[in-house]
C-alpha cells in the first residue's frame, strides 16, 4: 500500500461535501461548502471553576498589577499609565484593583469589524465564534514538497487564498506563512496588498513599529474608500499582541496597540504563558499571571480612548518537562482556555482563543490535538478563534493539507451549532414516520426522509467513509493526500473578490511610494 508521502495518484473529480444545497462555488465548484455565516455557540460554556476559584483567580491577578507590577518597556506607555494615577518606578507599573476594573467597564461586552466588503462584517464578543488562519510561521510543508521549508511570497499568497475560499474561515490574521523572500523593510507592503486584493475578509496589522501600523492602517482604509473620518469611525480591522511573558509588553507592541487604539480599531491581548517556562506551573497561576498581564494592556487603551474595542486572550498551555517543548491540545491547555473564558466573562470581555498543535505534519497527532484545542474554544465560549487552520509544530510550520484538514473540523463545529438538530416540532418528532413505518420496514424510503435527506446530515468533503475495500479498490488516499488535492483544485480555480480598479490603483500607488521611502526601517 502507498504511503501518504508517495507520488500522487492522478487526480479525479471529489465526491462533494458540505450540506447539499449549500454549495459556495468558485471557478470549477471544488468542493461544496455551508455558506459564509456567523456562527452563534448555542451551548453553555464548561466552567471548570466554582464561584470562589473565580474569586480567587481574579484576586491573584489584581494582586500581581498591585502588589508586582507589570513593565512596559515603551515610555510613552509608563508616562500615561503614571499620570492616570498608576505607581511608577522606572518602567514597573502598578494599579489598583479599583482602577483596573473601573477601566474594564468602560470596555464594550461586543464590537464589529468591517473590512472593505461589508458583506464580511464580523461580530467579537456574545455567543459569536469566529475562526482565522493560521498565523505567523516562519516555515512552510506541502506533501508536494515534502520538507519544512522557508516560507515564500507564494506559498504565502496560496494560503490567503485558501483563507478567502473557506466560508468557516471569518478573518485574515497574520500572514499565513511568513514570506522571507521579501525584504523585512517591506514585506508588510507586498502582503497586506495581497492581503486586501485576494481577500476581502477582516484584515490584522502586526504591532511591530510605527511604520508598519501607520502603513496598514492606510492601507485598510484606501481598500475600503473611507475618509480618515468614517476609517475612525469604527474598527476596520485589528491588531493582536502578546506580552513577553513574565510580567512585561514591549516597545513595538504597545505603540502600535496605541496607535490603533487612538483610531478606534479592534485591539487584542494575548499573553504567550506556558505553564513550567514563563509561568507558573500550575494552571491556576498560569491564567492568573496571563490576566495580569492581558488586562494592564486593557487599562492602557481604555485610558488613550474610552470604550476602546479590547479583547483579551489566552495562549495558556504547558511546556514538555523533558525537554522544554511547548505543547498544545492538552488537558491542562484544555482546562487554561475554560477558566480563562469565566474569567472573560467576570470582566465582560470578549475572548480569544486558538486552534493549534505541537505536531509537526499533517497526521493524527496533529488532528486530535487540534480538534482538542477547537472544542476547548468551543466550550470556553471563546468569540475570536485564531490558528484554527493550517497550523503545524507549535506554530513553526504553516500547511495547506492541514489547513484543508481543519477546515472540515471547523464546519462540522458549524454544523453542530445549528439549533435545526435539535428542533422538537412535531415534523421532528416524527411520531406519523414512526407509525408509517412500524416494525417491519425502514425509513430510507417514506416521503418524511425524502423532503429531508438531502440537508439531514453533515456531508465531508475530506473525511472518506466508504468501507476499506471500497476505499482501497478507489486507490487507497489518505486523507492528508485528499486534502492535498483539495489545495491544488482550489488554488488552480481561485478567483479573488472584485476591487474597483480605482481602488487597487491607488493601493499599488501607496505601495510604491512607501517603498521608495524606504518603507520601515531595519537593521539589515
Amino acid at each position: 500500500m502507498p504511503r501518504p508521502s508517495e507520488t500522487l495518484a492522478p487526480e479525479r473529480r471529489r465526491r462533494g461535501g458540505g450540506r447539499a444545497g449549500n454549495a459556495a462555488r468558485r471557478g470549477t465548484a471544488v468542493i461544496e461548502q455551508m455558506p459564509w455565516r456567523l456562527p452563534v455557540n448555542i451551548d453553555r460554556p464548561t466552567e471548570p471553576l466554582s464561584e470562589d476559584g473565580v474569586q480567587a483567580i481574579h484576586d491573584g491577578a489584581m494582586r500581581i498589577l498591585e502588589e508586582i507590577g507589570i513593565t512596559f518597556l515603551n515610555p510613552e506607555a509608563v508616562d500615561i499609565l503614571a499620570r492616570a494615577g498608576c505607581t511608577v518606578n522606572g518602567q514597573n507599573v502598578r494599579m489598583g484593583r479599583d482602577m483596573v476594573m473601573e477601566m474594564v467597564a468602560r470596555a464594550p461586552r461586543q464590537w464589529d469589524i468591517t473590512p472593505r466588503n461589508p458583506e464580511r462584517r464580523i461580530t467579537m464578543g456574545g455567543k459569536h465564534i469566529l475562526f482565522g488562519n493560521v498565523s505567523s510561521p516562519p516555515n512552510y510543508w506541502d506533501m508536494e514538497i515534502g520538507r519544512k521549508v522557508p516560507g515564500t511570497r507564494e506559498q504565502c499568497a496560496n494560503l490567503l487564498k485558501l483563507t478567502q475560499y473557506f466560508n468557516c474561515i471569518h478573518f485574515a490574521g497574520g500572514y499565513p506563512v511568513e514570506p522571507v523572500d521579501l525584504h523585512a523593510s517591506v514585506r508588510h507592503l507586498d502582503v497586506l496588498f495581497d492581503k486586501l486584493t485576494l481577500t476581502d475578509k477582516a484584515m490584522h496589522a502586526y504591532a511591530l513599529g510605527a511604520e508598519r501600523v501607520d502603513d496598514v492602517m492606510e492601507m485598510v482604509r484606501i481598500a475600503g474608500g473611507h475618509s480618515h473620518e468614517a476609517f475612525e469611525s469604527g474598527p476596520k480591522m485589528y491588531t493582536n499582541i502578546n506580552s513577553t511573558s513574565p510580567l512585561k509588553h514591549d516597545h513595538p507592541m504597545m505603540d502600535g496597540w496605541m496607535r490603533l487604539a487612538r483610531r478606534n480599531q479592534g485591539l487584542v491581548v494575548t499573553p504567550f504563558t506556558l505553564a513550567g517556562a514563563m509561568a507558573p506551573v500550575t494552571m491556576a497561576g498560569a491564567v492568573s499571571l496571563s490576566l495580569a498581564e492581558a488586562l494592564s494592556a486593557v487599562v492602557l487603551a481604555q485610558v488613550i480612548r474610552p470604550g476602546a474595542c479590547v479583547a483579551i486572550g489566552t495562549f495558556t498551555s504547558n511546556v514538555d518537562m523533558k525537554s522544554g517543548a511547548p505543547a498544545f491540545g492538552t488537558p491542562e491547555y484544555m482546562r487554561a482556555t475554560q477558566m480563562t473564558g469565566q474569567l472573560a466573562r467576570f470582566y465582560g470581555l470578549p475572548m480569544r482563543a486558538s486552534g493549534v498543535c505541537a505536531a509537526n505534519v499533517p497526521d493524527g497527532q496533529a488532528m486530535w490535538e487540534t480538534s482538542n484545542s477547537l472544542w476547548s474554544a468551543v466550550q470556553s465560549g471563546a468569540n475570536m478563534v485564531y490558528h484554527a487552520a493550517g497550523w503545524l509544530e507549535g506554530g513553526l510550520i504553516a500547511s495547506p493539507e492541514k489547513f484543508v484538514m481543519d477546515c472540515e473540523i471547523l464546519q462540522m463545529i458549524q454544523r453542530y451549532m445549528e439549533p435545526e438538530i435539535c428542533a422538537t416540532g412535531p415534523e421532528e418528532i416524527a411520531f406519523d414516520a414512526v407509525a408509517e413505518v412500524g416494525d417491519q420496514g425502514h425509513f430510507f424510503g417514506i416521503q418524511h426522509t425524502q423532503e429531508r435527506y438531502t440537508t439531514a446530515f453533515y456531508q465531508p468533503f475530506v473525511s472518506d467513509w466508504k468501507n476499506y475495500e471500497a476505499w482501497e479498490a478507489a486507490g487507497a488516499v489518505w486523507t492528508a493526500e485528499r486534502a492535498h488535492r483539495v489545495f491544488k483544485e482550489i488554488i488552480g480555480s481561485f478567483e479573488a473578490p472584485p476591487m474597483d480598479a480605482a481602488v487597487r490603483e491607488e493601493l499599488e500607488a501607496f505601495v510604491s511610494l512607501r517603498k521608495a521611502e524606504g518603507g520601515a526601517p531595519t537593521d539589515f
